[in-house]
């Protein structure tokens, strides 16, 4: 599978589609695991890449729920139910281009995606491409950068389908869920795997994220600002950034962290409220 994505299609490629947070390289973030980790792990934050009431808990709360199993056919349904609700954010400036993921919000065009995704965009221009393939042109509505989280409004849409955001129900190692977003530019790419450790802290050297879910569910450069969501389809936390062995590579090693719903949810309401 691995080598399969090496060569994204045609279609999907886009220049310096991950730009470069340092100089001469992908910044590579120190990664402090809780009791430490051995190896001198690093951890890669993958760069570029709102409900009726506009807010994660109550997005799209009349959703048909699904039998919580671990089966395969239960996670075809899943990534059904949820796939609608994914977007890609796009950033298009004059010397490069990126992409990152996000997730809708509310019916008209509320997306929550990363806040190192759109970082870089002032004086680029953005948009958004729904999973219908249709691509409409969008604006950073507010950001947070020390949970790493931001709103962008997509304009001109309406209809769109929220996605539902855990709200209370315990996540533990062990869980299976699954990852959403478009890693390496593959729009559309649903990947499975389980909770592995909770209350993770990643030090990206500009803020600690903390209390992150850790997560074997293959995540790459493209999934910032992605779901991870559990076998209800409820989001359970947004993808934000991987660990690789320090040795060249920045593909996924099944070590991948997510901010949890329970933070998220506070801060989109906390940025909703600034707008």
């Amino acid at each position: 599978m691995t080598e399969m994505l090496t060569q994204p299609p045609r279609s999907h490629r886009r220049d310096s589609l991950w730009p470069r947070r340092v100089a001469g390289g992908a910044a590579l973030l120190a990664l402090i695991g809780g009791g430490g980790v051995a190896g001198g792990v690093i951890a890669d934050r993958y760069t570029a890449t709102e409900a009726a009431a506009a807010t994660p808990t109550a997005a799209g709360g009349a959703a048909t729920p699904i039998v919580n199993s671990g089966t395969t056919s239960n996670l075809a349904a899943v990534a059904a139910k949820v796939s609608p609700s994914i977007v890609t954010v796009l950033v298009d400036g004059a010397r490069s281009s990126s992409l990152g993921s996000g997730v809708i919000l509310n019916a008209d065009g509320l997306v929550l995606t990363n806040n190192h995704v759109i970082a870089s965009s002032a004086g680029s221009t953005v948009s958004v491409r729904l999973a219908d393939g249709r691509t409409v042109p969008a604006k950073v509505v507010a950001a947070d950068a020390t949970h790493d989280l931001a709103l962008v409004r997509a304009t001109d849409v309406s209809g769109l389908t929220p996605a539902t955001f855990a709200t209370g129900d315990p996540v533990a190692v062990g869980d299976t869920v699954l990852a959403f977003g478009a890693p390496l530019g593959l729009e559309g790419t649903v990947t499975s795997g389980i909770v592995s450790a909770l209350d993770r802290k990643v030090d990206t050297g500009e803020e600690a994220l903390t209390g992150l879910i850790q997560t074997d569910a293959a995540i790459n450069e493209g999934n910032s600002g992605g779901a991870l969501v559990d076998t209800s389809g409820h989001v359970i936390g947004i993808n934000v950034a991987i660990a690789t062995a320090g040795d060249g590579s920045t593909g996924s090693v099944g070590v991948g962290f997510a901010i949890p719903s329970g933070t998220v949810t506070e801060v989109v309401k906390r940025l909703q409220a600034s707008v």
